[in-house]
């Protein structure tokens, strides 16, 4: 293998750190690597082409009081493969929060857990505001360009998708919405469209819109809730997006007092709003279900005069503890899905009259799905989520789901060994939706070391075809995305991808094993 240290970041941590989530699977790194030539068990797919990228949570600076994961700073992790060969870098996202932190020694902003009352810097984003917009929480590629984003709104942090080269803040031509985009935007493959949303503590609560496949806004309008809330994740058909109102949200009285305290309200239903793709509030339709909160969506599609939504039912959203339980197991008991009991669930919302059919697809404890790109918003078949670690917030292994019959295959890493979120790269060629590759990243604490690990998507309990060596053991995180290299053709600066080489532009083949990976140390 060979690796080049571009960076060496200075870390304010402890050095006998010993918080659960600094350490173990979630020790944070220091340094960004370029690795090429790298050492592989197997065989890489010749038609394996694109990049898998990864956001982590990576820490820098103490917390001011309550570290959170979430509050980490975002690191993202690329690995790209061409015709066989295979490439790796990891860089931090230069957010402004971090650049104010690192100049000043010491945390500047609250975090998740923390009283925004207590910030030395009052001013910063996020839905709570006065919040540090560590853009840690998901990445995906739009346009060409790598997008990473934020557990509870902000900006969106944009990089080169194969060299990580920082372009700065996204503004879509100075329309960029003031209260931020929130978590989780979606990529259309089928129209190349943008769809998101973002909340905040006044009215009208929630936005919701639509940039165009050339990044351009082209749809923006206000979704009014009853309330502050706390939605994370959306989902969208061919005509439709699907919003949420989930009865787990803030106490609006407290919030000027600088208090964020949740609180899930069993008594309430779980509002689901689905609003044409480029409709106003006036178009949306709302479906009350079942009480539950949903953190994470897999997919939806129409379906006659229905609506089918499918996502990850908690059937116990705030798992009860002892009298005498500590500050750590208070705050982390949402992050273990064994105790929310988080299983897939389908929702049938019937837009002529209004009925709801909904209950669970398995009764699986997962999270974390994700599905062939190429089938979001259409019906389908096949999602592929994480076995989640018991008591504490990691991955074990990887579930195959079939939600039409409902069976699965597993694989299922040996222990003190964990998973990222794990993508679909589907083949060019198809002959069936699941004919690609499985992608993901492992942290291997017994060993000190990482892996990517390649599957064979129709084989994933035979364990993977191929398992790439990365130059340190990286840290968990959350969310992942990959992006074929038919989307990478146009890859550029925000300001002008056609004058960028592209290292996935179409060349001879000779060419491109010679000469397409030859930008180590240019980010």
């Amino acid at each position: 293998m060979t690796i080049e240290m571009n960076r060496e970041w200075p870390s304010f941590l402890p050095s006998d750190d010993q918080h659960p989530y600094r350490t173990g699977a979630w020790r944070p790194q220091t340094r960004e690597w370029t690795a090429t030539d790298m050492t592989v068990v197997g065989e890489i797919p010749t038609d394996l082409n694109g990049v898998y990228l990864r956001n982590t949570e990576n820490p820098l600076l103490p917390s001011l009081e309550r570290y959170h994961p979430f509050d980490g700073d975002g690191m993202i992790h690329a690995i790209s493969f061409r015709e066989g060969h295979v490439e790796y870098r990891n860089r931090f996202v230069r957010t402004e929060g971090l650049a104010v932190e690192i100049e000043a020694g010491a945390p500047q902003w609250a975090g998740l857990a923390e009283s925004p009352l207590k910030s030395p810097r009052q001013d910063g984003w996020g839905a709570r505001t006065r919040m540090k917009d560590a853009s840690s929480t998901d990445v995906v590629v739009h346009n060409g360009v790598a997008l990473t984003s934020f557990y509870q709104c902000g900006d969106l942090y944009q990089l080169n998708p194969v060299t990580l080269e920082d372009q700065g803040r996204a503004s879509w031509n100075g329309a960029f919405p003031e209260c931020g985009v929130s978590a989780h935007t979606k990529v259309d493959e089928s129209t190349g469209e943008l769809l998101f949303f973002n909340y905040q503590t006044e009215y009208p609560y929630m936005h919701y819109g639509v940039l165009s496949a050339t990044g351009d806004l082209a749809h923006y309008t206000p979704v009014p809730l009853p309330g502050p809330r706390l939605p994370h994740d959306m989902t969208f058909t061919k005509n439709y997006s699907i919003l949420n109102d989930c009865p787990l949200f803030w106490n609006e009285e407290l919030i000027p007092k600088g208090v964020y305290a949740t609180k899930f309200h069993r008594d309430m239903p779980t509002r689901l709003g689905v609003i044409p793709r480029y409709g106003t509030e006036k178009d949306i339709k709302w479906f009350e279900c079942d009480a539950t909160y949903v953190l994470h969506w897999i997919n939806a599609y129409e379906e006659g005069d229905e609506i089918v939504i499918d996502g990850y039912f908690q059937f116990d959203p705030s798992p009860s503890l002892p009298p005498d339980a500590s500050m750590e197991q208070r705050l982390f008991r949402f992050l273990d899905l064994y105790a929310l009991q988080t299983k897939p669930y389908r929702w049938r919302l019937n837009m002529r009259t209004g009925q709801v059919n909904e209950g669970p697809l398995t009764d699986t404890v997962t999270e974390f799905g994700m599905i062939n790109g190429r089938f979001g918003g259409q019906k389908y078949q096949w999602v592929y989520s994480t076995i989640p670690a018991e008591g504490w917030f990691g991955f074990e292994g990887i579930i195959k789901h079939n939600v039409h019959s409902g069976s699965e295959e597993r694989y299922q890493l040996p222990p003190g060994v964990y998973a990222s979120e794990t993508v679909f790269a589907p083949k060019p060629v198809q002959r069936s939706e699941d004919d690609g590759y499985l992608v993901t990243f492992t942290m291997d604490v017994v060993n000190d070391m990482s892996h990517c690990m390649v599957f064979d998507a129709l084989n994933v309990s035979d364990g993977p075809i191929a398992t790439i060596q990365l130059p340190e053991r990286i840290c968990s995180g959350t969310h992942s995305f990959w992006a074929d290299a038919s989307t990478l053709a146009t890859v550029g600066s925000a300001s002008s991808p056609s004058e960028y080489c592209n290292p996935f532009e179409r060349r001879p083949a000779e060419i491109v094993r010679n000469a397409v990976f030859t930008l180590a140390g240019t980010a």
